[in-house]
């Protein structure tokens, strides 16, 4: 008799180990499924260097609503506006860099340059 359950255990086990090892296989498959039907972050939003320029405007134009004095928003904003062709709207935050940091000599000449 003692034979008999070490059979069924030895099945038992098998089976479960079976199924164990199927659900395991099946977790992967889907996985690798999802993994290779789902677009990428740059397929999914294709953002056109406009749009991303605008972002960039407006993300510095918030940060220097809490803190109008900082300084990488200031030159971020400058620059990204530049960047998009909009020299006078660049002029402002580069006169508030050169007023706040009147010792760099790059501001007063990114806003001569944007003046002209």
């Amino acid at each position: 008799m003692a034979h008999k359950n070490t059979k069924k255990q030895r099945i038992v086990t098998l089976i479960s180990f079976a199924a164990f090892i199927g659900s395991g296989m099946m977790g992967l498959a889907k996985f690798n499924q999802a993994a290779n039907s789902s677009p990428t972050t740059s397929e999914e939003r294709k953002i056109s260097p406009e749009s991303a320029l605008k972002e960039q405007i407006q993300g510095y134009e918030m940060v220097l609503k809490r803190e109008p004095n900082n300084q990488t928003a200031l030159e971020g904003l400058a620059n990204a506006r530049i960047e998009a062709k909009d020299f006078k709207g660049a002029i402002a935050p580069l006169e508030k860099l050169v007023k706040l940091y009147p010792d760099r000599q790059d501001y007063a000449k990114q806003l001569l340059e944007a003046k002209y």
